[in-house]
């Protein structure tokens, strides 16, 4: 018998397309969390966010012969996620404003002054009121630990757009993260 924690994501899609559909729950066990997590950032609603899991995890199913093996499944799925997510905030209009006249230009790395695990609780709740642009981004790159090429993967966007996102990110989510420690 395999160990299926041995296996990565594309053997065990693999095996779910040309063997045992009932291996799906060993991505499901590896991404809900994760997902849930991610969703949560995005939609900001638990239940919400737990409906654009499950229909997330329904389509990547549904849709498992269209994934390309030399692609990674996890930016694949967290794609159709952020789809999913994307089209419950339009369906709801809960898309919160771009901030108009943000200086940009202070380019201080704010992550680093954050990642005690005490303050990562205060930087969620700072992510939580970041325009959505920005939020997506930063949110993957700190809390999901993508690179840039899955960021960029993930959201459809060139790696510059994904870098400079996130570089104005940092600057918004340490402007507010000041104005709610006063």
């Amino acid at each position: 018998m395999i160990d299926l924690k041995e296996l990565t994501d594309e053997k065990i899609i693999d095996r779910v397309i040309n063997q045992d559909q009932e291996l799906y729950r060993e991505i499901i066990e590896r991404y809900q969390a994760k997902l849930l997590r991610y969703a949560n950032y995005l939609v900001r609603n638990e239940a919400e966010a737990a409906d654009v899991v499950q229909n997330s995890f329904i389509k990547a199913f549904i849709n498992l012969n269209s994934f390309k093996a030399k692609l990674k499944f996890s930016s694949w799925l967290y794609r159709i996620v952020h789809n999913e997510a994307i089209n419950s905030l339009l369906k709801n209009k809960k898309e919160k404003p771009i901030l108009e006249g943000m200086d940009f230009s202070d380019t201080e790395n704010i992550v680093a002054n954050f990642m005690e695990q005490e303050e990562k609780e205060a930087l969620r709740v700072c992510a939580s009121k970041l325009p959505i642009i920005y939020a997506e981004p930063l949110i993957l790159f700190i809390f999901e630990e993508k690179n840039y090429e899955e960021i960029a993967d993930i959201l459809r966007l060139p790696i510059g757009t994904v870098g400079s996102r996130i570089n104005r990110g940092k600057i918004l989510i340490k402007k507010i993260c000041q104005t709610i420690k006063k």
